[in-house]
């Protein structure tokens, strides 16, 4: 008995270290950029394009969804894998991880 209060104990102890601790951010490393001279180091969540078309380089390690909305709402109109890059006439926002 006291072994299995033991164990449960410690499992509980766990439990609330996952939760109560802070985790880590989470970016992009590298770097986003979109035309005409925005550079966005580490990106993380959503940016609006500042002309159109938009014309995206991503030099960073995750997958970039390209949307026809600002703030990142619509449709997606391209995915840009890491080291890609694309032209968008209709572009307004893009969003990485």
């Amino acid at each position: 008995m006291r072994r299995l209060a033991t164990v449960l104990g410690t499992l509980a102890a766990a439990g609330t270290m996952a939760i109560a601790l802070p985790t880590t951010a989470l970016a992009a490393d590298g770097q986003l950029l979109i035309s005409p001279n925005v550079v966005i180091e580490n990106p993380s969540g959503c940016y609006d394009a500042p002309v159109f078309p938009l014309i995206l380089r991503n030099n960073t390690d995750e997958y970039v969804l390209v949307y026809d909305g600002p703030h990142c709402t619509g449709h997606v109109l391209a995915v840009v894998p890491p080291g890609g890059h694309t032209t968008q006439e209709f572009g307004s926002s893009v969003f990485v991880r």
